[in-house]
């Protein structure tokens, strides 16, 4: 198909559905009553919405509720506790009291671990005392930026890690206004290479916003600034932004000036399944961004219900290579959210990726997983072994908050239920990782301020309205 039938085939306009207007979707109707409940509770809690892309092409409407994007898109009864889901679907049929809800709401949320990895505490940087909102400083050579324009998606994942971003938790939300106070705190900073633009989806943006952003970056006093990257899911969840939006030719010369500058433009690809990449607009999409001189990277969590499938794994890594992107990581769903419907143990993680990586040529093994990005730094899970008799997970940092920890073998205890950094214990009879005899943290503290919002969860109430 050429690009103009492409853009033909896909210029129908974005059309997003949340929990207020899903039911206007012709799919919503092919839903039973349960999942439809299900949707319109639980998404008081998980941010929801979804397009018609999503739920034309990548949904198959002849495998609910097992379809993984239908499970990567639609909130599901099991992504709360049980004890919770009761109480808050007794609020939410019964029409309730829209501040006994809210309290409701907000009691879950914050038993949900927002914002692991200390990234409201260790991770933003400040200036003369002050935080500086919208940027976070973790690793040496790398700066997130998170544009206030930014802060949306395509359609929301409902493991996604930063979901506190997208429900109104305004005090746990981090995004900037402008770029002009990243600028100048890169032009302090000399050691940063690389900035990452990231959100939500900065490509939700048009292309004269991004390039607001982008341009700030291009000036002669950070010439320092090597890489400027772009993380996005609408590589996956809404391609047209490459083909056939009204500015995507735009966005596509921005990407060859930034290149022309002598900086590499990487754009971070999320996907999570094969079937995101097997749509033709999807891999006009991924031709597109190469084909202006930029690089396209292949990350994404490995998710129970979702990718388990070593065949899904490959199927994408392979097709990706071919259309000239580079698999990038496998990451571990991450400690938040409804992380207990979403995890897997470590070694189940390790297991899918060993295989998944026998099936591909050494062109796809440039990806690194299973990685936990916890907080003490990027670990990856390197192996399985048994060493002196005693059975170990192999370890070790890939970026770390302290640089000298980078690349250095560890070892943990074998757990065949582990499913995160937390859940480790050191190998061989110790008491400490090394980088904690270092004098680094395993955990995050928790910040004052977050231990005082915590309030235990009310008891049921009897009296409580009661809806079929």
């Amino acid at each position: 198909m050429t690009i103009l039938n492409l853009r033909a085939a896909g210029a129908a306009k974005f059309q997003p559905y949340v929990r207020q207007t899903i039911n206007r979707a012709r799919q919503w109707e092919w839903l039973t009553p349960d999942l439809q409940e299900a949707v319109q509770v639980v998404s008081h809690v998980l941010p929801f919405r979804t397009n018609a892309y999503v739920m034309d092409q990548l949904i198959d409407w002849n495998n609910i509720p097992n379809d993984p994007i239908f499970r990567m898109t639609f909130p599901h009864r099991d992504m709360l506790a049980p004890d919770d889901y009761v109480q808050l679907r007794e609020l939410v049929l019964g029409q309730a009291d829209p501040a006994a809800l809210a309290a409701l709401v907000q009691r879950i949320r914050l038993r949900m671990n927002p914002h692991p990895a200390g990234q409201m505490t260790h991770n933003v940087p400040r200036v003369n005392d002050a935080p500086l909102k919208g940027i976070q400083h973790k690793y040496q050579q790398t700066v997130l930026f998170f544009p206030s324009a930014g802060q949306t998606c395509h359609a929301y994942c409902t493991f996604c890690f930063r979901w506190p971003q997208f429900v109104g938790m305004d005090d746990m939300k981090f995004e900037a206004s402008e770029a002009q106070q990243l600028a100048g705190y890169l032009k302090r900073h000399p050691e940063v290479t690389d900035v990452l633009i990231t959100g939500g989806d900065p490509m939700i943006m048009n292309t004269r916003a991004l390039t607001a952003v982008i341009d700030a970056l291009l000036v002669p006093e950070l010439t320092h600034l090597q890489n400027i990257r772009i993380g996005t899911k609408s590589v996956a969840y809404w391609p047209q932004r490459f083909v056939s939006d009204r500015d995507a030719d735009d966005l596509l010369r921005l990407f060859e000036r930034v290149v022309a500058s002598g900086r590499n433009l990487a754009v971070m690809g999320h996907y999570s399944h094969a079937v995101e990449l097997r749509p033709e607009i999807a891999q006009q999409a991924v031709k597109r961004i190469v084909g202006s001189g930029a690089t396209l990277r292949m990350q994404g969590p490995l998710i129970r219900h979702i990718n388990e499938d070593p065949r899904s794994w490959a199927e994408l890594w392979q097709t990706g290579v071919r259309l000239g992107a580079i698999p990038y990581y496998m990451f571990v769903e991450r400690d938040t959210g409804p992380r207990e419907y979403f995890q897997l143990p470590l070694a189940r993680a390790h297991e899918i990726f060993q295989t998944a990586y026998q099936m591909v040529s050494g062109l796809s093994r440039t990806v690194r997983g299973p990685s936990m990005s916890a907080f003490p730094g990027k670990v990856v899970i390197d192996g399985v072994a048994n060493i002196g008799g005693e059975k170990v997970f192999a370890l070790q940092f890939l970026q770390a908050r302290n640089p000298d920890w980078v690349r250095k073998p560890f070892y943990a205890r074998y757990d065949a239920q582990a499913t995160w950094m937390d859940d480790l214990k050191p190998a061989f009879g110790k008491h400490k990782f090394f980088f904690e005899e270092e004098g680094g943290s395993l955990t995050e503290p928790v910040p004052e301020a977050l231990q005082r919002k915590v309030i235990p969860l009310m008891p049921l109430r009897t009296d409580a309205p009661r809806s079929a």
